[in-house]
């Protein structure tokens, strides 16, 4: 079979792809490869489903604001029904002295593209959340709009069910290669034996990128972490309490009548796991994240742990940030990988991007030039700082 274009992954970074594709107006054929169906164990069911304003670069501030604006207007483009449960908590990040001047920064970058954020030191803190403990803060960054957290699996399956209507053939397999003729990608091979001949090939396979990049044979140097989300029970409900997250790192956020925490895998040592591994580390908990949510907020120091889930997400080793758009050499292979942890946010800007890149040739709603492949091939990092 041919396909004008392959999407490998159909996740939520695959799904928007394809539905702004059809939105550009884009007629051809359309592949959207997907190995896990039920999404048993992507990036984007098993991820905090949580969007933010609140990044050290710009752009990766107005991807995110392009989703936000999308969630406004949810059952506009998705009909009445559509319903994600976004509940606007905000975000509250958290430094002490030495990460100071970075939160500064950053909050400078936040305003600078008109996000309502506030930045206030421990005292005010202290009185706007009398719950929270500010020793060792000298200030904290609030999103008091446009920012807080959703259902994923109910966002994934907005898109997937929108794609029914829009002639996209859905094709669950793994891929096992890719063909190259010199500078074009030629066709996708199957494990179920089959191969798709294509004209262009989109990058969409979160944790697994790296790998089918090098299919292609090309270098992308995005990899698989292991993040753990444990689940709590509390006495003390704080119906305005954000999504917090402490100066180590480890963050917490209500979920009903209960709490979601995590953050607390440390930098060194961390490495791509085994792709089956997804085992709970209860260590973490009971010896890192335990003691840290005792500290900042009092009230925790009884709590009653109940489950806890483990999720992959795509972590892009150069910079902690995406890699968007074609591969400078082999212009017919896309990339829209390496989103390191905010991804589900920030697909359907980058489906609509890499849209109206393929369809009309250049970026217009948001400009994804700064995320190219060409800073990989260099090198070159594009660092985002404030990675969570």
């Amino acid at each position: 079979m041919r396909y004008d274009i392959v999407i490998i992954g159909g996740a939520i970074v695959g799904s928007s792809v394809a539905y702004y594709l059809r939105e550009e107006g884009f007629s051809g054929s359309i592949a959207l490869i997907e190995r896990d169906p039920q999404f048993s164990h992507a990036a984007t069911t098993l991820s905090l489903a949580s969007i933010r304003q609140q990044f050290s670069i710009p752009e990766n501030i107005r991807l995110s604001q392009f989703t936000l604006k999308l969630f406004r207007r949810l059952k506009e483009t998705f009909g009445a029904d559509a319903d994600i449960g976004f509940r606007e908590g905000g975000y509250l990040i958290l430094a002490g002295d030495a990460g100071l001047p970075i939160l500064k920064a950053n909050h400078e970058a936040q305003i600078a593209e008109g996000a309502d954020i506030v930045l206030e030191g421990a005292e005010q803190l202290a009185r706007r959340f009398p719950w929270l403990s500010v020793e060792g803060i000298s200030a904290g960054a609030f999103g008091r709009s446009g920012e807080g957290w959703f259902d994923a699996h109910a966002m994934l399956m907005l898109f997937r069910k929108a794609l029914r209507d829009k002639k996209v053939d859905f094709v669950t397999a793994s891929v096992t290669g890719i063909a190259r003729d010199g500078s074009r990608v030629t066709g996708v091979s199957l494990d179920n034996g089959e191969t798709l001949a294509t004209g262009t090939v989109v990058n969409a396979a979160g944790p697994n990128a790296g790998k089918v990049a090098a299919f292609a044979g090309l270098v992308l140097p995005v990899e698989p972490r292991k993040r753990n989300v444990f689940v709590f029970e509390a006495r003390e409900k704080y119906a305005d309490m954000p999504l917090l997250v402490d100066p180590s790192g480890i963050y917490v956020r209500p979920e009903g009548s209960v709490y979601l925490t995590g953050g607390a895998e440390p930098e060194e040592g961390d490495h791509a796991p085994d792709p089956k591994d997804f085992d709970v580390n209860w260590p973490l908990f009971e010896e890192v994240v335990w003691p840290t949510l005792a500290t900042r907020i009092p009230a925790f120091e009884a709590i009653k742990p109940t489950r806890a889930w483990v999720g992959h997400y795509d972590y892009n080793t150069l910079d902690q940030n995406a890699v968007i758009g074609p591969h400078p050499e082999v212009e017919n292979f896309l990339f829209a990988n390496g989103f390191s942890g905010h991804g589900l946010q920030q697909a359907p800007a980058v489906g609509k991007s890499l849209a109206e890149l393929i369809v009309h040739g250049g970026y217009r709603t948001v400009d994804c030039t700064a995320f190219g492949y060409e800073r990989v091939a260099e090198g070159r990092a594009f660092r985002e700082l404030n990675v969570i």
